[in-house]
């Protein structure tokens, strides 16, 4: 391992949200490493080859990986009806051992590992394994057409990234929703974009649609997931009790907030079990609804393009380079959101 992320997502697993997750399990799935053994059937990588691993563990040939849905494959995890397979996570996504160690098995390693380019900085590769291609596929599932306006919800590193991918994909105005200061801050700055403290709120989609002319905007992007705040009953039931798959009061706001006619792409990580939505909502007002894990591998080629091209620098959002041994010290800076903490990177000792 050269580098090794926490994910807003692993926060899920420390915070006991996600079902299934068993001791012992090693976390971590975004992660690039140096290969140090291949298999007898591995013919596109050898020993010495510095690697990006997709968050995603796929197959490559079957059905629904033919379809460039990698996050879907239907043979690296055959007991889940629903759920690809994910490196370092709940042992309903395949139960695969994760990257924040020293060691990483890697199946299917001649699909998965994409070599990395000789003039990427690490930094910026170790974000291509899930946190840009995950805010990129929000924006596009969104559908974004010229001059539309696009809410973020989230200015963690996803949210951040689909703020930025927004605007790749022709975006008028972006507007990003979160409740901690710093990271509303960081946001304008980076994005850049509108921000929008739901604290200073007391009905979010009625502010939204002040801000857009009464209609509201054009997309809606969760960014956030279960854990999502500003509402206690959400919060009640799908945090603390866990009476559903997590606190559902984005996708509330999504829905409610969005103009008649638009768009809702939803890349915040959700329990197995139901959520209450207002799905009546979404009908009566003709909504198109895009959820799904990233297919990182068909977004690399675009986005190493961005970044050779210098439209993005990933590694801008890295705020905390924390050596491995200390990942327990990782997460509490990350999950109680110290020390200005945007995203936290793992480094070998030797580093």
């Amino acid at each position: 391992m050269t580098r090794s992320c926490v994910c807003g997502s692993d926060l899920h697993l420390y915070h006991g949200l996600v079902p299934d997750t068993r001791v012992g399990t090693t976390f971590g799935h975004e992660f690039t490493g140096v290969v140090e053994q291949v298999g007898s059937s591995v013919q596109n990588l050898k020993a010495g080859d510095h690697v990006l691993v997709p968050f995603n563990i796929f197959c490559g040939s079957c059905f629904f990986c033919q379809k460039e849905l990698y996050s879907n494959c239907h043979n690296v995890n055959p007991q889940s009806s629903a759920t690809g397979a994910i490196y370092g996570y709940s042992h309903t996504t395949g139960g695969y051992d994760g990257g924040q160690a020293e060691y990483v098995r890697v199946p299917m390693a001649d699909v998965g590992p994409t070599v990395i380019p000789s003039d990427m900085d690490v930094d910026d590769a170790v974000l291509l394994t899930d946190a840009f291609p995950t805010g990129y596929q929000a924006a596009e599932m969104g559908a974004i057409e010229k001059g539309d306006t696009v809410v973020v919800f989230g200015a963690g590193p996803v949210g951040l990234f689909a703020a930025k991918s927004a605007w790749l994909m022709g975006a008028g105005r972006v507007i990003v929703v979160d409740h901690v200061e710093y990271r509303l801050e960081f946001a304008q700055r980076w994005a850049p974009c509108e921000i929008v403290n739901f604290k200073d709120v007391r009905d979010m989609a009625m502010h939204l649609k002040g801000m857009t002319e009464g209609l509201g905007p054009d997309v809606c992007i969760d960014a956030v997931g279960a854990e999502a705040a500003g509402n206690a009953l959400q919060s009640l039931t799908g945090v603390k009790l866990k009476l559903q798959g997590g606190a559902a009061t984005v996708l509330h706001w999504c829905i409610n907030a969005v103009r008649k006619g638009g768009t809702v792409s939803i890349v915040g990580v959700y329990g197995p079990t139901f959520n209450a939505v207002p799905i009546g909502n979404a009908v009566n007002k003709g909504l198109t609804l895009r959820m799904n894990q990233a297919s990182v591998k068909r977004h690399l080629p675009r986005l190493i393009e961005h970044i050779q091209a210098g439209r993005v620098k990933p590694s801008e959002i890295i705020t905390h380079r924390i050596p491995m041994e200390e990942v327990a010290d990782a997460y509490h800076i990350f999950s109680s959101k110290l020390d200005n903490c945007i995203k936290p990177v793992l480094i070998p000792p030797s580093h």
